[in-house]
């Protein structure tokens, strides 16, 4: 009983078309698939892979590393309330009362976090747009750097699926390009649970309802990427016909 394997567990939920994708991440990851169930338009995936076991020499030594940190920070708050209550006395009064002196100037590094991302003012995106694996690490990368930043691009509905039981609410799976349900690269952007206000559509011939292969010029905010799911989401800015 003393060698018997114990494993984790992993379930990841998939939007059809990236099955294959999800599955070959992970399985190079160490994760073996168990069993998927497959629905009309998503599927449940079940991974597991062998615990690693954890030295006891390396239990030992991160408790003693624990109480020395204790010690360390109760040390350290004792000596920074003396030091905050000198450091209060020594303020000038202007400092002291929290109030800027002048109204200070937008910096060049906050002008730029205004600006919308395009494929055309940033190369790192542009290549992004390019890449032929939805599931590349560019996109962990770009997404943590860029997060809450706005981009724009030029894409297509690759996938539109009803959200949960919801008839006006939908998952959007986009894709750059025209491509619509054939994009074969690029990130796969997903809008989860919208509805049709949502994409606030503008242009010159506003579509009463969207679908699969419509080609918009989508503006957006970057949110998280799902390694696990190979799934960049996005929140909507705007949704322009094209």
């Amino acid at each position: 009983m003393a060698d018997e394997i114990k494993y984790e567990y992993k379930t990841v939920k998939t939007v059809r078309g990236t099955n294959g994708l999800v599955i070959s991440k992970l399985q190079k990851d160490g994760w073996e698939l168990v069993e998927q169930a497959h629905g009309a338009l998503r599927s449940t995936l079940d991974f597991r892979r062998p615990k690693k076991p954890l030295p006891r020499l390396l239990i030992g030594a991160a408790a003693a590393v624990l109480v020395i940190l204790t010690i360390v920070i109760g040390t350290a708050a004792a000596l920074g309330d003396a030091g905050e209550k000198k450091d209060e006395s020594d303020k000038p009064a202007a400092m002291a009362s929290g109030k800027p002196s002048a109204t200070p100037t937008p910096t060049a590094a906050e002008s730029a976090a205004t600006e919308v991302i395009t494929p055309q003012n940033n190369p790192e995106f542009a290549a992004l747009l390019l890449k032929p694996d939805s599931c590349d690490n560019a996109n962990l990368d770009f997404a943590t750097r860029h997060k809450g930043r706005t981009v724009a691009f030029d894409g297509s509905i690759v996938n539109m699926a009803p959200h949960g039981d919801y008839d006006t609410r939908y998952d959007l799976l986009l894709g750059p390009g025209d491509k619509g349900p054939k994009t074969g690269g690029g990130p796969a952007f997903k809008y989860e649970d919208v509805n049709i206000l949502d994409l606030k559509l503008t242009g010159k011939q506003i579509p009463a309802a969207v679908g699969a292969g419509d080609t918009f010029r989508f503006v957006a905010e970057v949110g998280e990427f799902n390694a696990d799911q190979c799934l960049f989401f996005l929140d909507p800015v705007s949704t322009e016909t094209r």
